[in-house]
C-alpha cells in the first residue's frame, strides 16, 4: 500500500522533478506534489511524495530527513490526514454575510 510522506522546508526554487529524483534513491515514487500558493503560483514551501510501500517510505524518512536540499534542511514524516476545514458559508472574516449588488 502506497504511503504519502510529508516534505517540509523546500526552498522556493526545489522542482517536483528534484524531489522525484531524491526520493527514487529510496524506492519507487508514485508520485510528488509541492504545494503552491493559488494567487502567485509560487512554492509555499513544502510538498507530498507517495512512496509505493511503506517499507520504501520508512527507508526515505531514515535517508532524507535533516537532509539539505537546494539549500534548505527538509523535514520528511509520515502525512497526517487532511482535517475537514469549515466552509465560511458566504460570511466574511467578522461573521456579516457578503452581500452581491
Amino acid at each position: 500500500m502506497a504511503k504519502k510522506l510529508y516534505v517540509g522546508g523546500l526552498s522556493y526554487d526545489t522542482t517536483e522533478d528534484t524531489l522525484r529524483d531524491l526520493f527514487a534513491q529510496s524506492g519507487s515514487v508514485a508520485s510528488v506534489a509541492i504545494i503552491t500558493d493559488r494567487m502567485s503560483g509560487r512554492s509555499k514551501g513544502f510538498g507530498f511524495v507517495e512512496m509505493t510501500t511503506d517499507e520504501e517510505a520508512l527507508a526515505a524518512i531514515e535517508a532524507l530527513n535533516g537532509k539539505e536540499v537546494d539549500g534548505r534542511t527538509i523535514t520528511v514524516n509520515e502525512a497526517r490526514p487532511q482535517e475537514p476545514r469549515p466552509r465560511s458559508g458566504g460570511r466574511d472574516f467578522g461573521g456579516n454575510q457578503r452581500r452581491n449588488w
